[in-house]
């Protein structure tokens, strides 16, 4: 496939995805790159993706930005034990009941969602738990008689513990992508406390807002991207994490295929690269398998060199990412300029611009180095000189 191939501009979707709405959300959310990434890679790939944290990490938030900047319908809905079905699929429909047939409203409820939110997902009881699973891996829902496809591109299921039992241990295995959602660092609160206070009153950077429409589209190119190039590093890491301990099954294995093409269809290629397996990190199924996935998938990157444009995630959990140092920096600079912060800001704004300097000493690219070295020479002398 060639660009020349997609007449539409449907590649451009992809970037526009990327810089418009995804990054926008960076600089609203602190810490959670990551999560914002993931959300944008299973957009693209339409597969589940499983937030694992404690409360008041941001998981509904995230989620609901999202669902802001997606021209779409989106369906959230918080789980208990005593969940019915009509809560999530709508009640069946009084008017057609009357005249003997058995059909659900769904009016503003899942079966007519493109972004579905499931808060609490583990909270998931019997009663709602099969009709869940087939609309989660089929895309299609059914109650009794009923069947018919469901729109919905991404579900987003949230909660604060893995699932301990099998039925549940289901459920969790039809979210392909797991991430986790903690607190950010100490040294990142005064930077959470400004944005969430932006947040909180409207004043938040307005982002870029996109089409349901248009991820569909994104969806229509996954089978024309070009994977070839790529396949036998996977086949090789698909063997040594089963070697390692972690159980993948061929199911998943194939699956994962469709995040490595969205990785690389939001880097504006047309084909994937290596760099682009930064996904496998995420398919983890317990707490101990992250840091031996992480390593083993950094080290197959590592190997094989990545000539295009790669995914900020495939720069490792410890690498510096440039475009955060950036926005990190941008961010400094407003408060720098600003004439009414205080003794103990302004100092505090001087410990945090150290931190800053010392790890983009660390960026890789030289050229990137050398404009955020300047970045940070420019606010030094702001700040009257380096302490």
């Amino acid at each position: 496939m060639t660009e020349e191939a997609d007449p539409a501009g449907r590649l451009e979707l992809g970037r526009r995805l990327s810089s418009e709405v995804l990054d926008s959300m960076k600089r609203a959310f602190v810490g959670k790159d990551e999560i914002i990434d993931l959300m944008g890679v299973c957009l693209v790939a339409a597969e589940n993706l499983f937030i694992l944290g404690p409360p008041g990490t941001a998981k509904s938030a995230l989620v609901h930005e999202l669902g802001q900047r997606l021209e779409g319908r989106t369906f959230s809905y918080l789980l208990t034990r005593f969940t019915e079905p009509s809560e999530l699929f709508g009640p069946f429909d009084i008017r057609k009941l009357r005249d003997g047939e058995l059909l659900t409203n769904t009016d503003g409820m899942l079966p007519e969602a493109a972004l579905v939110f499931l808060d609490e997902l583990l909270n998931a009881n019997s009663a709602i738990l099969n009709s869940l699973l087939t609309a989660l891996n089929e895309r299609v829902f059914r109650r009794g008689k009923e069947t018919r496809p469901l729109p919905m591109l991404m579900a987003v299921g949230a909660s604060n513990h893995l699932p301990e039992d099998e039925a549940l241990g289901a459920l969790f295995d039809r979210f392909l992508v797991r991430v986790r959602c903690d607190n950010v660092p100490p040294e990142r609160l005064g930077e959470v406390l400004d944005a969430g206070w932006k947040l909180d009153l409207g004043l938040a950077a307005s982002g870029g807002r996109i089409h349901v429409d248009d991820v569909r589209s994104l969806h229509e190119l996954l089978p024309r991207l070009d994977l070839s190039g790529v396949r036998p590093a996977y086949t090789e890491l698909v063997h040594r994490l089963r070697h390692a301990g972690v159980s993948l099954s061929d199911r998943r294995a194939v699956k994962v295929q469709r995040l490595v093409a969205a990785s690389a269809l939001l880097c504006g290629r047309t084909h994937a690269e290596v760099s682009d397996l930064w996904v496998v990190r995420h398919i983890w199924d317990t707490i101990e398998q992250q840091e031996v996935m992480a390593t083993i998938v950094q080290d197959a990157m590592a190997r094989l060199p990545s000539p295009g444009r790669a995914h900020p995630r495939s720069r490792g959990l410890d690498a510096p990412d440039p475009e955060s140092l950036a926005r990190d920096l941008d961010h400094l600079l407003d408060h720098a300029r600003s004439p009414q912060g205080t003794a103990t800001e302004k100092a505090y704004l001087k410990d945090r611009l150290g931190l800053l300097a010392g790890r983009c000493q660390w960026v890789q690219d030289a050229e990137r180095r050398t404009a955020l070295g300047e970045k940070v020479d420019a606010l030094w002398e702001l700040f009257g000189g380096k302490p």
